[in-house]
């Protein structure tokens, strides 16, 4: 409707899960395609928080730019850069009928500084909103762990010092091909992937290991609003799944910082110069 009306935007932005890229075979991320082809140059880029922030949490971003509109050379390059568009994507792009290909822009990104904290740095003594397990819960957390993970729990006991690790309960299957829940624990300073809190095994737990003792809770919302780039100022929702969904669902802030700084603003403002050079052009008419 906004195009028949000569409103279309001169700017779309589309973010997803990877998992856009190869769900139906590739068929969801060729309809998307499609759809912008039609009015609009485009291309996608994967970015991942962790270059920014202490959490792991790579997303595709769609980019499209009306048709007739320039677009500076250096906003692109004339072949993918692993950089920002990793093999899944290049499969993607090769699945494109010819004619939407032929509308396809590589967008080119610089490389961020990477992230200044760690995933210890987040993390609170007296956190709101959550409490600290009880012993025997902590022990049942343990439990949970194969053996792979417990030996990750061994040895980040050795050093004595506080180390602090993410863990997620997931389902697996055991030597006999049943399914069981697991708790899969992480020691990089790197938290998980938030998720919304559709039940407990998306809800993040974190285990902080200070050599035979073991404390462990889950994360707390404002925690979670850290690891979103989101200041501490910001007022979270009172409600632990309404905070825990606010940030399970949204965007890293410095991640569509990056984006906009070096993307979509520039791409912005050569839409507005290409506006006004055009109404430049009738006035001198």
């Amino acid at each position: 409707m906004l195009a028949a009306e000569g409103r279309a935007p001169a700017l779309v932005v589309r973010e997803n899960v990877c998992g856009t890229l190869s769900s139906h075979d590739g068929r969801d991320f060729g309809s998307i395609a499609s759809a912008l082809s039609n009015r609009y140059r485009f291309g996608a880029i994967v970015i991942d928080a962790v270059d920014f922030l202490p959490q792991s949490r790579p997303r595709l971003f769609v980019v499209a730019t009306r048709e007739g509109l320039g677009i500076p050379n250096l906003l692109r390059t004339g072949a993918p850069d692993p950089r920002w568009h990793p093999p899944t994507l290049f499969r993607a792009h090769t699945k494109l009928s010819r004619t939407t290909a032929s509308r396809w822009v590589w967008w080119s990104l610089p490389s961020p500084a990477g992230s200044k904290s760690v995933f210890s740095d987040i993390i609170e003594e007296e956190p709101e909103g959550v409490t600290w397990h009880s012993a025997e819960e902590t022990e049942k957390l343990v439990s949970m762990m194969s053996g792979q993970n417990l030996a990750k729990l061994r040895l980040a006991q050795r050093p004595g010092r506080r180390i602090v690790g993410a863990t997620y309960k997931r389902t697996r299957h055991d030597e006999a091909g049943r399914k069981v829940q697991r708790a899969e624990i992480r020691f990089d300073n790197v938290a998980g992937c938030l998720r919304t809190p559709a039940g407990g095994s998306s809800r993040q737990t974190i285990i902080i290991v200070e050599r035979d003792r073991l404390r462990s809770r889950l994360l707390s919302p404002r925690e979670a609003a850290r690891l979103m780039g989101l200041p501490d100022q910001y007022i979270l929702p009172k409600n632990y799944n309404d905070a825990y969904h606010l940030a399970g669902d949204g965007v890293a802030v410095p991640v569509v910082r990056h984006l906009a700084e070096h993307l979509l603003e520039p791409l912005l403002d050569g839409a507005a110069w290409t506006v006004n050079s055009a109404f430049a052009g009738l006035a001198a008419d």
